[in-house]
């Protein structure tokens, strides 16, 4: 099977193949940092936050943590980084509890978040994601494009016509025993893209144009 995968296809077990298929495509992008940084995200993040329930709030080093996963799986953009270290620790606690308390109304709480200098939608989103897969998909480049066509707008409006599209195809693959949550669809979409992305020349060597 080719482990990539289509948004328009309905196929559970080759939407399946794709995301069993993540962890091999993360670790061939042969980034040292951005294993460590992908499993503090799916594994680690998301515990911290519930431990907090009822009130769950995100501390400003694990925004960082975030931040760092983010620039590394997709464009790096040091700006960014640097606005979120010099964010206030309460601030930064203060806007995510707003934000997880509006949940599941991912307009509020993406605009709760995105008070902080250097959290657009798209971190937000990635923030929501952590703690509530079953409600906000990831707002990366690769599921938009598959999803949206080839757009790469990061604003609120877009983010929540992408959320309603992942959200659909969630429930839609959710069918004889199979679970999928709006993140499993947007981390399957990122896998076929990656697999889909021609190899990088060798060092040194030219690409034919």
């Amino acid at each position: 099977m080719a482990e990539t995968v289509d948004f328009a296809s309905g196929d559970g077990e080759a939407w399946r193949a794709a995301l069993g298929a993540y962890d091999r495509r993360l670790a061939a992008l042969d980034k040292p940092d951005l294993l460590d940084a992908d499993s503090f995200y799916r594994h680690d993040l998301p515990l911290l936050l519930h431990r907090r329930d009822p009130d769950p709030y995100l501390a400003k080093p694990e925004l960082v943590q975030l931040m760092q996963w983010k620039l590394s799986r997709g464009k790096w953009r040091p700006r960014l980084m640097d606005f979120v270290k010099s964010l206030d620790d309460k601030v930064v606690e203060s806007a995510s509890r707003k934000a997880f308390a509006a949940l599941p109304d991912l307009s509020k709480a993406i605009t709760e978040l995105t008070v902080l200098k250097g959290v657009g939608p798209a971190t937000a989103s990635a923030v929501l994601a952590a703690y509530a897969p079953d409600v906000a998909p990831f707002m990366s480049d690769e599921a938009m494009v598959a999803a949206l066509g080839n757009v790469k707008e990061y604003t609120l409006k877009q983010y929540l016509a992408f959320a309603e599209k992942l959200q659909a195809k969630a429930k839609e693959l959710s069918v004889g025993g199979e679970s999928f949550t709006p993140l499993d669809v947007e981390r399957a979409l990122w896998s076929s893209a990656i697999a889909s992305k021609p190899p990088k020349a060798p060092a040194g060597g030219k690409r034919k144009r």
